[in-house]
């Protein structure tokens, strides 16, 4: 096991400026964590280059994680630049800026729009735990936090299926793998934001963020604090677990109030 400031974590999806992978690499990175990050274009540079301003030690990844040699190479780059992986944060999903998304409803869902979306969604996560799982094994030491949503494990709305059923397989992903790498000293958990103010947000989204029960969307940063409480060396005896983040959204029973 390394030290709080010789850890080492990748951070996937990780291109806006926004989100909440970014987030994630700046919170941990400010806490002493050395940081790969990833995204599908070269704009992931320019986050590398926003860190290492920071002081962070930072190396950046372009790569398709729907493609296990692209996996290799994130997981070669954090093991060459920096001697180990102790964190994985599986943030990867929903849309990247270099493809195209198509939603739909269970009539109306093509296949190939359908397996797209579990590729991106769940198979990246899937992809990205068994290239880390031998190092982390090998240590006897690991946090993998896998990043779900609201959508799909306890809620949905209308015209999305595929999106909702990868996000709930990301929860029996985290279980599955918790279970199995627990004698390993190696923790898997889940987080599942709700309404949260990215770049990528609607107006439409923003409006029923206002209407959550704490009266806001949330931000990348609350998320951010939520992984980096479940990658903390404190949280050891936490594993295949969901935290929700959604301001109380999925328990309020009164609407439209």
């Amino acid at each position: 096991m390394t030290t709080m400031t010789q850890r080492v974590a990748i951070i996937t999806g990780a291109g806006s400026a926004h989100g909440i992978g970014f987030a994630a690499a700046r919170l941990l990175g400010a806490g002493g964590s050395r940081v790969v990050i990833t995204s599908t274009t070269d704009r992931i540079f320019e986050r590398v280059a926003e860190l290492r301003a920071a002081g962070i030690r930072t190396e950046g990844v372009v790569a398709d994680l729907t493609d296990p040699a692209d996996v290799d190479g994130v997981v070669a780059c954090a093991s060459d630049s920096f001697g180990g992986i102790d964190i994985l944060v599986n943030n990867a999903g929903m849309t990247s800026v270099s493809g195209s998304y198509t939603s739909g409803a269970i009539d109306g869902l093509s296949l190939d729009d359908w397996h797209a979306s579990l590729d991106r969604n769940l198979t990246t996560s899937f992809l990205m735990i068994r290239g880390v799982a031998r190092l982390m094994q090998a240590a006897g030491y690991g946090r993998i936090v896998n990043v779900s949503s609201v959508s799909g494990p306890v809620a949905a709305y209308a015209g999305d299926v595929a999106y909702h059923a990868a996000k709930a397989g990301v929860v029996g992903l985290t279980r599955a793998t918790a279970i199995d790498m627990a004698a390993a000293g190696i923790t898997v958990n889940a987080v599942a934001p709700g309404w949260i103010d990215t770049s990528s947000a609607s107006d439409y989204e923003r409006v029923l963020g206002a209407a959550t029960p704490v009266g806001r969307s949330g931000t990348a940063d609350e998320v951010a604090h939520a992984i980096a409480f479940l990658a903390d060396e404190g949280a050891s005896y936490i594993t295949g677990q969901l935290i929700t983040v959604d301001g109380a959204n999925s328990i309020s029973e009164e609407r439209g109030r």
